[in-house]
């Protein structure tokens, strides 16, 4: 492999990054171009959280062979870039796949147009093996005449598979798991919004408005929404899906045709990777564990981008794994481990503003859901009339969770007693507890990270006085980055709800309070331990339901000091003895 010996000087280098690049002759090329320079990136298997801090990013990932991703700062400007690696065909690219394009459309039979796309790409492989094998030539229109030799014909493949199959040139930000959001702004860069270092700016780029518009309408066709200057606006979703929002057009974008993309996660993070991130305490994840095991309405408030439908699918886990959930949702983005789970979707067929020609809307599925006797109902997002629907659910015994967008609790009482959802002030009591999310700046890192601000026990509206009543049960403090739980000894859910549907008298509800602290506890070991995967967070939460709280704190203790002992380490202060 050509240039061996100074690819393996670079940082990260070891076995498995000899046998990606003997697989990827255009890694190796990109590579070779950079280890002699006078910053050579860094190879890392995969990103952490920790990254984030790094003054100076140079790093480059895998994300599916044969993609990687090369992350670095831009010595003039000081702004990170995203660089794809890919095998992409570098000279005379659009005339060589225009004739590719031509003699694959004379070739193909109406057989080989399948839908399921792992059966696309066995077809596309039969005929590249037909039409274009190794060591043949390819003859252009133009009278070019090309050897195709093992490196040239992987290239046209994942050329032509991104074309047929994959999304284009945003192929490499859809197989990233690390992009939260991908965003076209107009002409110039694609930018994105990476998980672990924000706001960062794409090397893939549009020229000219035919470019863009062009792009823009394959997009259009590849979702199975058309834009055009008659209907310039688009709300789809991907395969995978992802959302997409196209605007169409320069008459109404001055900067030429935009898309957003918000990228759907595959596998949610767990309650316990959000305490890892700092999103929330252990003893506020302990406290929404309480609420939801005994039927509480919670409701998830906060900006856009806020981490709102994060929370709601990490916190999911905590409902007794018999209960049966109903979700509803306009794109479908809420996770629920739950085997007894109903999930339901908005159907936009003709208008998605009426219930006309068959489309189904969310107020007719939360009112499906009443009669389907549902232990909890989730809604992705409330925003109108189904808030009202919700309230009605809630004052019949069904507990409801959902997101709204708003960044403060009086923010949420104005819009839910106001129009057009027109909640009676008197029924706000239904809803039990509001936490309110945001994206804020920590200076540690100079990113953005999402933190729980506050969380918020409704106790209800005064006539007399014409004011709602709410306790402040925590709150983050941003100096210090921390959370004060300040409902410790006065949480009114605690006393009087939770108290109760648990047997415990108002002379002894200094146990529903040494409780919490028990599941605060149990969550810290799970941290501890390594159990945050979402799907093993959720296993171990079942087992806890089947053995009780104080048999599974006393066995995570136990295995918690026997990984100190086996590793001669010294316990936490306070959890010996």
């Amino acid at each position: 492999m050509e240039g061996v010996g100074r690819l393996a000087s670079l940082k990260g280098f070891d076995e498995g990054w000899r046998e990606r690049l003997s697989r990827n002759p255009h890694l190796a090329k990109y590579l070779d171009r950079l280890a002699g320079s006078s910053r050579p990136p860094q190879l890392v298997e995969k990103l952490s959280r920790d990254m984030a801090s790094m003054r100076e990013p140079n790093l480059v990932y895998p994300v599916g062979d044969p993609v990687y991703i090369h992350i670095y700062t831009d010595k003039q400007t000081g702004s990170l870039i995203y660089h794809p690696i890919e095998p992409r065909i570098e000279k005379d690219r659009e005339r060589i796949l225009n004739d590719v394009e031509k003699i694959l459309a004379l070739n193909i039979s109406e057989e080989e147009v399948l839908e399921d796309p792992s059966a696309r790409e066995k077809a596309l492989d039969r005929l590249l093996n037909r039409l274009f094998p190794v060591n043949s030539y390819l003859k252009t229109s133009s009278g070019l005449e090309l050897r195709i030799d093992e490196d040239f014909y992987r290239r046209l493949r994942y050329e032509l598979y991104c074309e047929k199959i994959g999304v284009s040139i945003l192929e490499p930000m859809i197989r990233d798991p690390f992009i939260e959001d991908i965003h076209c702004s107009g002409l110039g860069p694609i930018f994105l919004h990476h998980k672990v270092f924000g706001h960062i700016e794409s090397t893939i780029a549009f020229e000219s408005f035919e470019e863009l518009d062009g792009f823009v309408m394959k997009l259009s066709e590849y979702v199975g929404k058309p834009v055009s200057h008659r209907s310039p606006i688009v709300d789809a979703k991907l395969p995978d899906g992802s959302r997409i929002n196209i605007v169409f057009g320069e008459d109404i974008s001055q900067r030429g045709s935009n898309f957003t993309i918000r990228k759907f996660a595959t596998k949610p993070l767990s309650i316990i990777e959000l305490i890892k991130f700092g999103t929330m305490s252990p003893t506020l994840a302990a406290y929404l564990w309480l609420l939801l095991e005994e039927r509480m309405s919670i409701w998830i408030c906060g900006e856009t981008a806020s981490g709102k439908t994060t929370t709601l699918s990490a916190i999911t886990a905590f409902i007794p794994p018999s209960a049966k959930i109903v979700s509803i949702e306009e794109v479908p983005e809420v996770h629920v481990p739950h085997e007894n789970w109903v999930r339901e979707v908005v159907r936009e067929t003709g208008s998605s503003q009426s219930e006309e020609t068959g489309a189904v809307s969310m107020f007719q599925l939360l009112k499906a859901a009443l009669r389907q006797r549902p232990t909890y109902i989730i809604v992705g997002e409330i925003r109108g009339q189904e808030g009202a629907v919700a309230f009605q659910a809630m004052q019949t015994g069904h507990p409801v969770l959902a997101t709204f967008h708003a960044a403060s609790i009086n923010r949420l009482i104005q819009r839910l007693t106001g129009s057009p959802i027109n909640i009676p002030k008197t029924y706000i009591d239904n809803l039990n507890a509001v936490i309110i999310q945001s994206a804020v700046h920590n200076p540690k890192t100079g990113r953005y990270e999402r933190r729980v601000l506050s969380v918020n026990e409704i106790i209800g509206y005064e006539p007399a006085e014409q004011q709602f009543n709410f306790v402040e049960v925590l709150v983050w403090e941003p100096s210090t980055d921390s959370f004060e739980f300040r409902g410790m000894g006065s949480s009114y859910l605690l006393e009087t709800k939770i108290a109760i549907m648990k047997g415990i008298s108002k002379y002894e509800l200094r146990k529903i309070y040494e409780e919490l602290e028990l599941r605060a506890k149990i969550l810290e070991y799970m941290v501890k331990l390594g159990i945050s995967d979402y799907y093993d967070v959720w296993r171990m939460l079942v087992w806890i339901y089947n053995v009780g709280i104080k048999k599974a704190y006393e066995k995570l203790r136990q295995d918690y000091l026997s990984r100190l002992d086996l590793r001669g380490e010294a316990p936490l202060p306070g959890v010996r003895g």
